[in-house]
């Protein structure tokens, strides 16, 4: 990231999570409300365990780079306090043991206390065997606290903050459940990437979508998708789908072409590739272009209107070329792996020994998380793309990055005619070559 960083901390039954966040402009209006609304729908969804139902009601503490409500511009800090903390002090302690303290531990194993003993049963589709290896422990403990995705409530935590600026800035990120367990919605009544849902489909409203079981679309295959889910959870099974993001508003020309690391299209696989359970991201048609010839894959672009904005017959590329926004709505989907933990142990491994054993470690676990991926995944295009909207037209304040917006987009819609002309009258004639 350039203009706008983020860091989380914490482990999964640790005292709390925490995200800072920097680079935020002054100005913006921030609250633990606004922020709570984010969390809460990361927790929903059919398919979710006790953690996420009962056990853990996320909130974010701003604890830092706000004042009266708006942004400083200085580092914004966020904490989200574990409340499952309480059941796990001594397993998961901070400070060194005392006697005392250890001599409780050992007598929490004896007792048969699973939190208190060490894990060496490997969890395939985990950090585990790797983890433990590179960093040499013998308790898997102290990789899965870590690796587990506990850790992307701060990374929602710090996407809703870079919600409210690209808000400001009149850009929208919205995903939904496209597939779960082999059940995919019917194309027709998808959210059609250039405004909403088609209501001509007869498809539910972005509200209803949005207040569905599994953040779905298309009622009747939800439906099916929902039998998947029971048939997995009566199996000691788990469940996996696909997600889209679709970001509306967002100006022509973030990224560049010019290097790799440049590439918004490259950020956003790469921020969206980054949660753990995510395995696989595509933009537009994705893969599907590859079935295709070319005459039926590339975006016809049909011109620009009275306003100067830029119109396509389709939007096959989700919105990128070039590495660059290309003013249409950009579409990101991710294919989310049935979650690694089953209620039913696949036969593994012992970490100490490397001998086989009948079952890997289990851990309290969810059936589906394919609508919460979806949450997660619009934290990540936030943060991404409000990195790149203050990389290309930075301030320090918002009305100075709106200002800066503000002219860019005149610009863009008086075209490249106009421009050229107020470039010459502000530098005058090119001077004559010489012979």
């Amino acid at each position: 990231m350039g203009r706008l960083r983020f860091l989380t901390t914490g482990e999964s039954h640790g005292p709390a999570l925490s995200a800072a966040i920097e680079g935020i402009p002054a100005g913006l209006r921030l609250t633990a409300d606004q922020i709570a609304l984010d969390l809460a729908r990361r927790q929903r969804g059919y398919g979710r365990g006790a953690r996420s139902a009962s056990i853990e009601q996320d909130r974010a503490e701003i604890m830092a780079g706000v004042r009266h409500g708006l942004t400083l511009g200085s580092p914004i800090l966020l904490l989200i306090r574990n409340r499952d903390w309480a059941n796990w002090t001594r397993v998961m302690q901070i400070e060194p043991l005392t006697d005392e303290q250890a001599a409780e531990l050992a007598g929490m194993v004896e007792a048969g206390d699973k939190k208190a003993t060490p894990i060496t049963h490997l969890r395939a589709g985990h950090a585990d065997l790797a983890g433990a290896t590179k960093y040499g422990f013998d308790d898997v403990r102290n990789i899965l606290e870590r690796a587990s995705a506990r850790e992307t409530a701060a990374r929602v935590a710090a996407g809703s903050v870079a919600r409210a600026l690209l808000a400001e800035l009149g850009i929208d990120v919205w995903s939904y459940t496209a597939e779960v367990a082999g059940v995919a919605i019917d194309p027709a009544v998808a959210i059609d990437p250039a405004v909403a849902i088609d209501p001509a489909a007869a498809a539910r409203s972005r509200e209803e979508a949005e207040a569905s079981p599994l953040r779905c679309p298309d009622a009747a295959a939800e439906e099916r998708m929902i039998a998947r889910i029971n048939e997995a959870r009566s199996a000691g099974d788990t469940a996996g789908g696909v997600i889209e993001v679709v970001a509306t508003g967002v100006p022509i020309g973030l990224g560049s072409h010019v290097q790799w690391d440049r590439r918004l299209d490259a950020a956003l696989a790469g921020a969206v590739m980054s949660i753990p359970i995510v395995k696989g991201v595509e933009f537009g048609l994705g893969f599907e272009q590859t079935r295709r010839f070319g005459s039926a894959v590339m975006d016809v672009i049909e011109g620009r209107d009275a306003a100067g904005v830029w119109s396509r017959a389709t939007n096959n590329a989700g919105g990128l070329e070039g590495g660059m926004s290309n003013g249409q709505p950009i579409v990101v989907r991710g294919a989310v792996k049935p979650i690694s933990t089953l209620p039913r142990p696949l036969p593994s491994a012992d970490l100490v020994t490397g001998r086989s054993v009948e079952k890997g470690h289990y851990e309290r676990s969810d059936i589906c998380v394919v609508p919460a991926t979806g949450v997660v995944a619009e934290a990540m295009v936030c943060l991404t793309l409000a990195d790149f909207v203050l990389d290309k037209f930075g301030g320090d304040s918002l009305p100075e990055l709106l200002d800066n917006l503000a002219r860019y987009r005149q610009r863009v819609a008086a075209g490249p005619a106009a421009e050229s002309t107020a470039r010459n009258a502000a530098g005058g004639a090119a001077p004559a070559e010489s012979e």
